[in-house]
C-alpha cells in the first residue's frame, strides 16, 4: 500500500528554518493579483502551487509529480517592495526560486527577507524577525511538467 504524504504545515523562527521552508517552495508559482501585504497588521501572504519536492524525491517517474495549493505568509513584517514586475501586471505568474534572510547587523533578530522568482523579480520584505508559515490548503494534484533547472544561465 502507498501512503501518501501529509501535507506540509512548517514554521520558520531562524534563518535555518527559513532555508527548509526555501525548499520546500522552490519552483512554485504564484499570480502577483493573489499576493497580500497589510500594512496596518504587518502580514505579507503569498498563494501558490507549490510543487512537491518532497514526494518526488521518494518516487522515481515523472508521471508522480504533483503540484499542491500553499500559503507562505510572514508577520511582523514592516515594509514590503517588489521589483522587477509593473505592479499594474496583475496577470504576471512568479516563480518562486529561493527564500533567504539577511540580518540587519551582526545577531539581529530584524533584517531582509528576500524572495528571489525568475526573471530577475525580487519580493523583499523589511521585518523585525523571522516569523514564517507555509502551510498545503488541500490535496494534491499532477504536475504537467518537472522543473528543470540549468546550470550557468
Amino acid at each position: 500500500m502507498t501512503t501518501l504524504p501529509r501535507p506540509v504545515k512548517m514554521f520558520a523562527l531562524d534563518d535555518e528554518d527559513l532555508a527548509v521552508v526555501s525548499a520546500h517552495v522552490q519552483d512554485a508559482v504564484a499570480k502577483v493579483a493573489d499576493i497580500r501585504w497589510s500594512s496596518a497588521d504587518g502580514h505579507f501572504a503569498i498563494p501558490m502551487n507549490r510543487f512537491a519536492w518532497e514526494v518526488t524525491a521518494d518516487r522515481k517517474t515523472r508521471g508522480s509529480d504533483e503540484r499542491r495549493r500553499a500559503v507562505l505568509s510572514f508577520a511582523r513584517v514592516n515594509r514590503a517592495q517588489v521589483s522587477g514586475v509593473a505592479p499594474t501586471d496583475q496577470e504576471s505568474v512568479l516563480s518562486l526560486l529561493a527564500v533567504v534572510f539577511q540580518p540587519a547587523g551582526e545577531g539581529e533578530a530584524a533584517g531582509t527577507i528576500t524572495i528571489a522568482c525568475a526573471g530577475d523579480v525580487t519580493i523583499r520584505l523589511d521585518v523585525e524577525c523571522i516569523e514564517a508559515q507555509l502551510a498545503d490548503l488541500g490535496g494534491a494534484w499532477g504536475a504537467s511538467m518537472r522543473p528543470k533547472h540549468v546550470i550557468g544561465r
